[in-house]
């Protein structure tokens, strides 16, 4: 039997399982199982709280999409990550520090009951994306059902490829997402974001999420998202990002700074299920 708790960012949601209190032992088919919405709970992704690896980390997070793949970044996932630990009384800090696969996070709540998530610094590299190109550019271009696609890409700890469209609500997601996420140009496949820029400091974007299609929210991709823009000149150093979920605020100063991302994170119920 598992226990765990259903919670939502912006309606990006989890199941977020105690993985250092009860004995946890999920492959890919199981997850997959459980990701389905009509034979088992559903979900974006699952996050296990498990103990940390680090001496000065107070636990680990580990992230599986839906098709049962680890990675290693989600956003709106580590503010329903530090509610939950809170919720449960495994922490009582007002900042914890977690290991992740792809580095540490730093976790903070705030006054008016949202989380500031410390994304890290993002890495613009192709072989830090990673994405097959010789070497850093502004924008990237592939070659999509006979069109050439333009997009910039950078990692927040995960790859994502940014588009710039006119209007979000007519923007191919689910036909151009599909496409490249699992783009050959991607070795690691990669998550798309579609992004209409409304003014210097609101944007609006729809996210393709490798391993789980189109989501209501995506934390990371918003990062990405305010760090082209910026990068473009297109954005201030603060942005309000409009996702079909909600609204997250993301801050960054520039290459070398931290992404912060504020939101809220939303406990639903509590639950078990069964395995074999």
């Amino acid at each position: 039997m598992i226990n765990f708790t259903k919670m939502h960012g912006l309606g990006n949601d989890f199941v977020v399982i105690d993985a250092i209190n009860q004995h946890i032992d999920l492959t890919p088919e199981k997850i997959r199982h459980l990701s389905d919405r009509h034979f088992g709970i559903g979900f974006d992704q699952l996050l296990l709280v498990e103990k940390a690896v680090s001496a000065n980390a107070d636990f680990k997070y580990r992230i599986f999409n839906a098709d049962g793949g680890e990675v290693s970044q989600c956003g709106n996932g580590a503010r329903c990550f530090a509610r939950f630990v809170r919720d449960k009384q495994l922490s009582d800090k007002e900042e914890i520090r977690v290991d992740t696969n792809s580095g540490q996070l730093l976790l903070r709540f705030d006054n008016d009951n949202q989380i500031t998530v410390n994304m890290g610094v993002p890495r613009h590299l192709p072989t830090e994306i990673p994405l097959l190109a010789e070497e850093e550019s502004r924008f990237y271009t592939v070659l999509v059902n006979d069109t050439e696609k333009a997009f910039g890409a950078v990692s927040m700890g995960n790859p994502h490829a940014v588009i710039q469209v006119t209007d979000i609500k007519t923007a191919p997601v689910a036909e151009l997402g599909k496409a490249l996420e699992s783009h050959a140009f991607f070795p690691e496949r990669v998550n798309v974001g579609f992004m209409q820029v409304v003014d210097r400091q609101h944007i609006k974007l729809r996210v393709f999420e490798r391993g789980a299609a189109e989501t209501l929210a995506c934390g990371s991709g918003a990062c990405a998202a305010v760090v082209i823009g910026i990068e473009h000149n297109l954005l201030d150093h603060t942005v309000s990002v409009e996702l079909p979920g909600g609204i997250l605020t993301i801050k960054w100063l520039g290459r070398g700074e931290p992404v912060l991302m504020t939101g809220p994170a939303i406990s639903v119920f509590e639950g078990h299920t069964y395995y074999e």
